[in-house]
């Protein structure tokens, strides 16, 4: 079976021939300016679904929604939101990001990281602009669209860049501060639109949908001071500027090993013509497409954004005043960024495994306990005559709970595992993968999201919950453990593995550039 302890065969234990080097101010640093790019996907997440609960700007832009949620009395309480052309505008962008990470992904190869990144803050930014001066539906479907090509540019761009910028006992620590990033874009925008809301004249909604124009602007401007990743330096045929910036961020002059490894690995990339053929049809890349198609669909399957952008709907639909669930959505969005802070400090010393496997167990657990609450309360009409302070408190209780197991595990695993376990020669098309795929389920649960409520009432959280339980399962038997492996010796993780090494060819070691034998994990 796979590693019952959480020390798979997969690997786990520290490398013995371990990199030269340290923790350096400057690596510090750059990752943090690098990771400011979830701002932007976190601030569009948490804007969108507060902007759908404000009267004003459902007046003029989906009048029938209003009427039913505002005027109609005798509308199912499950069913108030329930409109394809108000869901539209939630999930257009995430259709956008889902193309966007495809061209994203030859820029970054052809481009490097930075340009990637620098490219997905400006188009934010026109995106954010077009929105706030929004004057027909048409001009904020299409703003929205903007905002998707710059989230899928950042969101093919951000993880790969921490991935191969950090120290290897460190990657999972800076990779989960792109994480805390869309944590603290999510609670930035709860916290803007509960002021935008008491707006008098009715245009707060523009304040918050304009507001996306300053995470833009910070990794607009964070991307130019940046350097770009010795990885991506190297290949494009960079050699020098990498062993220098190699130098410069691991703080030590001897980086001969890691540098040369890093070469061996741009020149084994080389020789792979068409990296698409090679991650879908090739058999030893089983392992990485499988898991940077799975675990991101899977993120999004856990219904964490039926509760993100969703929220203040989710809380009106319950029965909140609507300055009431834009302030339970703001307490959603702090405990989901101080859960976050767990994973930045325990994501390298306990590793991968047992953050997704715990998570997915509490999630399990209080998911099931919202659906009892709702179901209790409201039952399939959808009406309940009373809603005590004690109820209203347990429920966001609940949700809370649910999303701080979500914010230390599924949130910032979702994205640092995929971008580490691919090697370079396929790195940039996995990545796609992992994007795309992230983008696409986003999509589908945005949109399907509010019919679904309607529809399934109190059961759409038993729905989501059997998802959290499939995965958990999903991770105990096929996920290995990837911490403090260096990212371009990640292949003994699957040569190692329970399952995944049948995938992986019996001379897979012998087909990597000669001069480095392959390192054993004890």
């Amino acid at each position: 079976m796979a590693g019952g302890n959480f020390i798979p065969a997969g690997g786990g234990g520290d490398n013995p021939d371990e990199y030269p080097g340290k923790l350096t101010v400057y690596v510090a640093m750059t990752c943090i300016m690098a990771a400011m790019g979830g701002l932007i996907f976190g601030y569009d997440i948490g804007i969108s679904g507060g902007v759908t609960s404000m009267d004003p700007f459902l007046k003029r832009f989906f009048m029938p929604v209003y009427q039913k949620e505002a005027l109609n009395t005798s509308t199912n309480q499950y069913c108030k939101f329930d409109s394809q052309l108000l869901t539209l505008f939630t999930s257009s962008l995430y259709v956008a990001a889902l193309f966007a990470s495809i061209v994203a992904s030859h820029v970054s190869k052809k481009r490097g990281r930075r340009v990637t990144m620098a490219l997905g803050g400006l188009f934010f930014l026109i995106g954010a602009v077009l929105n706030a001066a929004a004057i027909h539906i048409s001009m904020l479907i299409l703003g929205r669209i903007l905002l998707g090509i710059g989230v899928g540019f950042a969101n093919q761009s951000v993880p790969i860049y921490l991935s191969e910028v950090a120290p290897y006992k460190y990657r999972g620590t800076f990779n989960v501060l792109f994480q805390m990033a869309i944590t603290i874009g999510i609670l930035i925008a709860n916290l803007v639109n509960f002021g935008t809301s008491k707006i008098s004249g009715g245009w707060g909604w523009r304040v918050s949908l304009g507001g996306a124009a300053v995470p833009a602007l910070v990794i607009l401007v964070s991307s130019m001071f940046l350097s770009d990743s010795p990885s991506s330096l190297i290949d494009r045929g960079k050699k020098e500027e990498a062993e220098q910036l190699l130098k410069k961020i691991r703080g030590v002059d001897n980086v001969n090993a890691e540098f040369n490894d890093l070469v061996m690995a741009s020149e084994a990339s080389k020789k792979v013509e068409r990296p698409w053929n090679n991650l879908l049809f090739v058999r030893k890349y089983r392992p990485q497409l499988v898991l940077s198609i799975l675990i991101p669909s899977l993120q999004q399957l856990t219904g964490i954004n039926v509760v993100m952008f969703y929220a203040p709907v989710l809380f009106q639909t319950l029965g909140f005043k609507s300055n009431a669930s834009l302030m339970s959505a703001a307490i959603t969005g702090g405990v989901n960024v101080g859960a976050t802070f767990i994973s930045v400090f325990c994501t390298d010393k306990f590793g991968r495994r047992i953050l997704f496997f715990w998570g997915g167990i509490f999630m399990c657990i209080f998911q099931t306990a919202v659906a009892a609450l709702i179901g209790a309360k409201f039952g399939t009409t959808g009406t309940a005559t009373d809603l005590p302070l004690w109820f209203a408190a347990l429920v966001v209780v609940c949700i809370c709970v649910f999303v701080a197991n979500f914010a230390y595990s599924w949130g910032p695993l979702g994205w640092l595992v995929p971008s580490e376990i691919s090697p370079l020669e396929v790195r940039s098309a996995a990545q796609c993968v992992t994007v795309s795929m992230n983008m696409f389920f986003t999509f589908g649960v945005a949109q399907i999201f509010l019919k679904m409520l309607c529809g399934m009432k109190f059961g759409l959280f038993i729905f989501f919950g059997a998802f959290v339980l499939i995965m958990t399962v999903f991770v105990y038997l096929y996920v290995p453990e990837t911490k403090n492996i260096p990212i371009e010796e990640m292949s003994q993780v699957w040569r190692e593995h329970w399952y995944w090494k049948k995938f992986v060819a019996d001379d897979d070691a012998e087909s990597k550039p000669q001069g480095k034998p392959a390192k054993e994990i004890v």
